[in-house]
């Protein structure tokens, strides 16, 4: 039988549909939309960065429109949602909780996240924590008073938080509640009450849904972008094992060599973008951690979109900004943005707006961009949108225009 090729574009438009960000939503979202979009999504990356909303709230906006944040952590108090290294840092439906249990208990195997010298040489220093928390319930870092003489940092963590954070890699504890968005651990056995390890499904088994996971995630997926959405470890499952198998469709896309996945929950989207039915008509702007962007080289061979979150380099060496949003409109990343909210002041600040090289600049594009970042600063409560400089630089009188035509409209 001979394979569907489907173009460059309609990849793209199943990417975005898959993701939940092809058309604009036709209904203002409920609470229930919230852990909706991370299964659709698989997991919600967590970063505390807040330049502007921090990543994981700015992620659910894409896709869902003004929301009240505080449905995130409350899902989590809930238990319809549990926090651990998945993609990184993650919320992830509380049903996959059982995908992840084997890293808990390999967690020797999970790097930097785990320290096997701080657990020998600081037993009695952990285990002091664990029953501290036993004893009088949920607890925060804040809860223990540092002891050390050390300054805090961003890696000097007082010895009670890194006990904390090895007993989280472990699994010992879990994260039960975020208080203005800081951790709270308790034990795992209050968090998951429910759970025994007799229900862990075997390691083949958790290999083989985490492919499937991640490629419907994807919409469409190269064999080489699997592996990193869930970052998943050697050995790994052969893609073609599950089209043998009938659990995966095999596509060619025009002009790469390799094949693209797709999960048959996704056939009649596939069938869409083919024929050319599938049209991306959404403009939003994206969190650095968005799993559009999130992974360098996807982004790169899907979108030619060259993307890196510039804010861990040293300000001299950075090309865009310390913190650059891309802007996603009608299936393109056209540009990115570099912006910080004011909230006090009511203002949203575009330090810099830089478009990709190539775009055209129509009414329509001005007025789908302006009306993005428009309605990202309302939901930061920062009204006043304010342009610093554009690339190229003739962009920046007409989006001023249009700002100033929305927030005319809106006194």
């Amino acid at each position: 039988m001979t394979e569907m090729t489907i173009s460059l574009s309609a990849a793209r438009a199943l990417h975005l549909a898959a993701q939940g960000l092809l058309q604009p939503r036709r209904r203002k979202a409920r609470q229930d939309d919230v852990v909706a979009a991370i299964r659709q999504m698989g997991v919600l990356q967590i970063d505390t960065i807040h330049v502007v909303a921090r990543s994981p709230y700015l992620v659910l906006w894409s896709r869902l429109g003004d929301y009240p944040p505080a449905w995130l952590e409350q899902a989590l108090a809930a238990g319809e949602l549990f926090e651990y290294w998945a993609h990184e840092a993650c919320f992830v439906p509380v049903e996959d909780y059982r995908l992840y249990r084997h890293r808990m208990l390999d967690p020797e195997a999970m790097g930097w996240k785990y320290s096997a010298t701080w657990m020998r040489e600081r037993r009695a220093e952990v285990e002091a924590v664990l029953e501290h928390i036993r004893e009088h319930g949920p607890a925060q870092s804040s809860d223990f008073e540092r002891t050390d003489g050390q300054a805090g940092g961003w890696w000097n963590w007082k010895p009670e938080k890194r006990s904390l954070e090895v007993l989280f890699t472990t699994g010992a504890l879990m994260i039960s509640e975020r208080r203005n968005f800081q951790r709270i651990y308790d034990l795992a056995e209050r968090v998951l009450p429910h759970w025994h390890d007799s229900q862990l499904p075997d390691v083949e088994q958790v290999r083989r849904e985490l492919v499937l996971k991640a490629v419907k995630a994807m919409g469409c997926a190269r064999a080489a972008w699997i592996s990193d959405y869930f970052r998943t470890r050697p050995p790994r499952l052969d893609p073609e094992t599950l089209v043998a198998q009938g659990a995966l469709l095999r596509v060619q896309v025009d002009g790469w060599d390799d094949p693209v996945y797709v999960h048959p929950d996704h056939a009649d989207l596939l069938a869409e973008a083919a024929r050319g039915a599938l049209t991306p008509t959404l403009t939003t702007v994206l969190s650095p951690f968005d799993p559009v962007v999130w992974d360098r080289r996807r982004a790169q061979e899907l979108f030619d979109f060259d993307y890196r979150l510039e804010c861990y380099t040293p300000a001299e060496k950075r090309k865009y900004g310390y913190f650059t949003l891309p802007i996603l409109r009608r299936g393109a990343l056209v540009g990115r943005v570099d912006a910080k909210a004011h909230r006090r002041a009511g203002v949203f600040e575009l330090k810099a707006l830089i478009l990709e090289p190539g775009v055209r600049v129509s009414e329509r594009f001005v007025r789908d961009v302006a009306g993005a970042l428009q309605r990202l600063a309302d939901w930061h409560a920062c009204p006043q949108v304010r342009l610093t400089q554009a690339t190229p630089a003739d962009v920046a009188a007409p989006l001023r225009a249009a700002f100033a035509q929305q927030q005319e409209r809106a006194a």
